[in-house]
C-alpha cells in the first residue's frame, strides 16, 4: 500500500516558531490554548497581569518572496486600554533595528493618542523577540527600553520597547532556574529541534502558557499546508539574502576595479609630469590603453 506523500520531515516534527507565520499563527489561532499562549508571553514580558485581550486588525500572511518587507506582527490591545504589538525578527538588515523599533512603538502610541480625548494616553509595548544579537555589548537576555532623561529619570513610561534576545537565551541552554521570558526564549529556539527536547520537555511542563503553545504548533505540524507556507517563507528568505550577497560581491568588485582604474591613472600622471618614459612604455607600465594616455598626455602638458 502507497503512503501518503507529506511535505513533513517525520511524523514528530514541529514546525519552526522562529518562522514569522509560524510565530505569529501560535498566538492567532482563536482557540483557547492560542489565547492562553499569547497572554502568557506578553505577561512574561511585560511582567503584568493581562486579564483580557483582543487582538487587533493587521497585515494577511504573504505567500511569495516578493512580499518580504511586510512584517509579521501580532497586535493587541488589553482589557485596560493598554496596546502591545509582537513580532520575530531572524535578519538585523543593514539599518538599526533600534531606530526601527523606536519608530514603530510611536506609531503604536500616534494611534492611540487620536482616539483620545486627552494626554491621559495609555502605554504601549513594542516586544521583539530577536534571532540575532542586537547589543553584543550587553549580556541580557531582555532588554526594555523607555524615555529617560541623562540621570535616569522617566518622562511618562508611555513608550516602551522590549527585545527578548534569542541568541542570548540559547547560551543559557541546559541551566536551571531561568525567567519565564527566558523559557519562552528556549520554546522558540528549540522547540522544532527534537535532539534538544528533552531540555525542553522540563521546561514546557513547567509553564502552562508554553504548554498550549506546544499543543498548538504541534497541532498546526499535522498539516501539509503549514509545511509548504513555512517551506516557502524560508525559500524566500534565501532568495532574498543570495540576491543581496551577489549584489554586494558585485559592488565590491566593481569598486575594486574601479580603484585599481583610478591609481593606473595616476600614476600614468605622475610618469608622464616626469617626462621620462615614452607614452608606449607608461601605457605598459601601469597596464592601461595607448588611447587613455595619450589623452591624459593632452591634459598634463603645459
Amino acid at each position: 500500500m502507497n503512503q501518503k506523500q507529506t511535505l513533513r520531515p517525520s511524523p514528530t516534527a514541529i514546525l519552526n516558531p522562529r518562522c514569522d507565520i509560524t510565530f505569529k499563527a501560535i498566538f492567532t489561532q482563536g482557540t483557547e490554548e492560542s489565547n492562553l499562549a499569547l497572554k502568557d508571553f506578553i505577561e512574561s514580558m511585560i511582567q503584568k497581569e493581562v486579564k483580557d485581550l483582543t487582538l487587533q486588525p493587521n497585515e494577511p500572511p504573504v505567500d511569495t518572496s516578493s512580499d518580504m518587507q511586510m512584517t509579521f506582527d501580532v497586535s493587541v490591545e488589553f482589557n485596560d486600554g493598554e496596546k502591545a504589538d509582537i513580532e520575530i525578527q531572524n535578519r538585523s538588515e543593514d539599518y538599526d533595528f533600534g531606530e526601527r523599533a523606536e519608530i514603530q512603538s510611536a506609531r503604536l502610541l500616534n494611534t492611540s493618542a487620536k482616539k483620545g480625548s486627552s494626554w491621559n494616553i495609555e502605554k504601549v509595548y513594542q516586544i521583539s523577540v530577536l534571532n540575532f544579537e542586537y547589543n553584543k555589548d550587553d549580556n541580557k537576555t531582555v532588554s526594555w527600553y523607555t524615555m529617560r532623561d541623562k540621570d535616569g529619570g522617566k518622562l511618562s513610561d508611555r513608550l516602551n520597547v522590549i527585545f527578548l534576545d534569542l541568541v542570548k537565551v540559547r547560551r543559557l541552554f541546559g541551566q536551571k532556574n531561568l525567567t519565564k521570558a527566558e523559557k519562552w526564549g528556549m520554546f522558540f529556539s528549540y522547540a522544532d529541534d527534537e535532539k534538544k527536547q528533552d531540555y525542553l520537555k522540563d521546561i514546557i511542563k513547567e509553564e502552562k502558557g508554553i504548554m498550549a503553545a506546544e499543543f498548538t504548533v504541534s497541532y498546526m505540524s499535522e498539516e501539509d499546508a503549514n509545511w509548504f507556507r513555512e517551506n516557502s517563507r524560508f525559500i524566500g528568505q534565501r532568495d532574498y539574502n543570495s540576491g543581496m550577497e551577489a549584489a554586494t560581491r558585485r559592488g565590491v568588485e566593481q569598486g575594486l576595479k574601479q580603484g585599481e582604474r583610478n591609481n593606473a591613472l595616476k600614476n600614468a600622471e605622475n610618469l608622464l609630469k616626469l617626462n621620462l618614459l615614452t607614452p608606449e612604455q607608461i601605457a605598459q607600465a601601469v597596464e592601461l590603453p595607448l588611447e587613455e594616455v595619450l589623452e591624459l598626455k593632452g591634459k598634463v602638458e603645459p
